[in-house]
């Protein structure tokens, strides 16, 4: 009798430990997130590609207030828009957080996007990145180059950045974005054959749309997208 039993008791101790075997901990448990939905057959593939303004940083839900989430919304199913912005990331080479250096980068080109939005031209003008002002107009039109190279036939749009209304000028400096990055991003559309895009114009004193000073809220990206959204329909 007394054998059944501890034969009984070493049964359940068992079954207790096989379940506990099983529960995932937090080094066990899954971390990666679904895969991407894939562009249904046809669809005009856009890949919106830049820097926390692109990402749609600060914005609740920015899964669907970004700007390049409002520009598919605009643009309708006809097109497929992936978001490929990183944060704080550079057109320069020698930038503080370079974008060439991201994943997001070689995932937007594996992409092969039938159209390229690129708002990069932001961070560069922060001091320690804006003393290799020199390499910017070679880095950038290297980017257009790898998306050119990954489908000869896309379509290149670039930005002219959003205004910044961070004050002193300590970091990013928007005197810099006037004088020198945006000629700079319009003589890069002239070498190319891009298209330029400019999203300074339509919120050009709208700093309440600017809560921290850099990035805008989710009105200024809807704004955003429109003036993309046009841009790309020619209109």
């Amino acid at each position: 009798m007394k054998l059944l039993r501890s034969l009984a008791l070493i049964t359940l101790l068992a079954s207790f430990a096989a379940a506990d075997a099983i529960i995932p901990t937090p080094a066990t448990r899954p971390t990666s997130k679904p895969a991407a939905p894939e562009p249904p057959p046809g669809a005009i593939r856009i890949a919106c590609v830049g820097d926390s303004i692109t990402y749609g940083h600060n914005i609740p839900d920015r899964e669907h207030q970004s700007y390049p989430a409002r520009l598919g919304v605009q643009l309708g199913d006809k097109y497929f828009v992936r978001n490929y912005g990183s944060n704080g990331t550079t057109a320069l080479k020698a930038g503080n957080r370079p974008y060439v250096q991201r994943p997001l980068y070689q995932a937007a080109l594996a992409y092969k996007p039938d159209i390229v939005v690129i708002g990069l031209g932001t961070n560069d003008t922060k001091p320690g990145n804006w003393k290799h002002q020199d390499e910017f107009v070679a880095d950038y039109e290297s980017i257009i180059t790898a998306f050119k190279t990954a489908n000869p036939a896309v379509k290149v749009f670039v930005c002219v950045p959003v205004p910044d209304f961070m004050p002193g000028e300590a970091e990013i400096r928007d005197s810099v974005l006037v004088a020198e990055v945006n000629p700079m991003i319009k003589r890069i559309a002239k070498d190319t054959g891009a298209t330029v895009i400019d999203l300074r114009t339509p919120l050009e004193g709208r700093k309440e749309l600017f809560p921290d000073t850099i990035h805008p809220n989710a009105e200024g990206a809807a704004m955003m997208a429109k003036t993309v959204a046009a841009a790309i329909a020619g209109r």
